[in-house]
């Protein structure tokens, strides 16, 4: 299914997609401001907090009442049993970077992706603090929503691209809670000029708004960390690949951990081996 024959389907998708997102950031915010997050610690060994909780059920609630007929895997709900056969489902985190939630950086997310046949379509990635709200719309392209932190009422619309790529002035994004030995190698390669840090999917939103032209992830992340900013940087110039193979970064696998990725400009020539 194509992004026109979403938009003919479903023309409210994105609005639908936004709302979630938004309610899901209000669950946040209330646990944000509490002294409690009540922190409890996952199988992996991950944190989990109420505010996860809450934001999962608000998504939930939200996209089963506006799109009844399109699936839901989302981090806190998903077992093996779930594995997504659907040709479309949403794919959720209803709060990426929890461990920056706990230190209370402010530099967490809530991701809404709608995947179609194993690619990244659309994609909502909302900033509960600062209000900025990215996401990739019905006609393809991406665009930022700053002050978003109504759910009725929009906030100023920018679109936004990826810059134009200086082979020798590249700045590179690094994870601001992991980064190895394995990365710094990867980097070396395009002598970044610069480096910038941030957590959850603000990573990729800093290339998808041209601030920044290549994050690469030598570690382990799960395809609900990824679906929504894939997106966005898709409707915005440029993608998400494969290390090992250097094509684009699919989702509905077997397994839901991701391969290790390149986010880039479509700007940037990048390098194998």
């Amino acid at each position: 299914m194509s992004i026109s024959s979403l938009k003919e389907k479903y023309p409210d998708l994105v609005v639908s997609m936004r709302k979630a997102a938004v309610l899901a950031g209000l669950e946040i915010l209330d646990v944000y401001a509490q002294s409690d997050f009540g922190i409890q610690i996952k199988s992996d060994e991950s944190p989990l907090t109420l505010a996860d909780l809450r934001a999962d059920k608000a998504i939930a609630t939200t996209l089963a009442e506006l799109v009844p007929d399109i699936p839901i895997v989302s981090e806190e709900t998903y077992t093996e049993g779930d594995r997504q056969r659907d040709a479309i489902f949403f794919l959720v985190d209803p709060l990426d970077g929890t461990k920056e939630f706990i230190k209370k950086t402010g530099e967490f997310t809530v991701n809404i992706a709608l995947i179609v046949r194993g690619k990244a379509a659309l994609g909502v990635v909302y900033v509960p603090v600062s209000g900025d709200l990215f996401y990739r719309d019905l006609d393809g392209l991406s665009y930022v929503e700053s002050d978003a932190s109504r759910v009725e009422r929009r906030g100023q619309i920018a679109q936004i691209n990826c810059r134009a790529v200086d082979g020798q002035k590249i700045t590179a994004v690094k994870s601001a809670s992991h980064s190895n030995e394995e990365t710094e190698a990867f980097l070396r390669k395009y002598n970044p000029v610069q480096s910038k840090s941030a957590g959850s999917s603000l990573k990729f939103c800093l290339i998808a708004r041209g601030a920044a032209d290549l994050y690469p992830r030598l570690g382990r992340t799960m395809e609900w960390d990824t679906g929504a900013a894939h997106a966005v940087l898709k409707g915005a110039g440029g993608n998400v690949y494969r290390i090992d193979t250097f094509e684009e970064l699919e989702y509905g696998k077997e397994v839901m951990d991701n391969p290790h990725f390149v986010a880039a400009s479509n700007g940037l020539k990048l390098t194998q081996g």
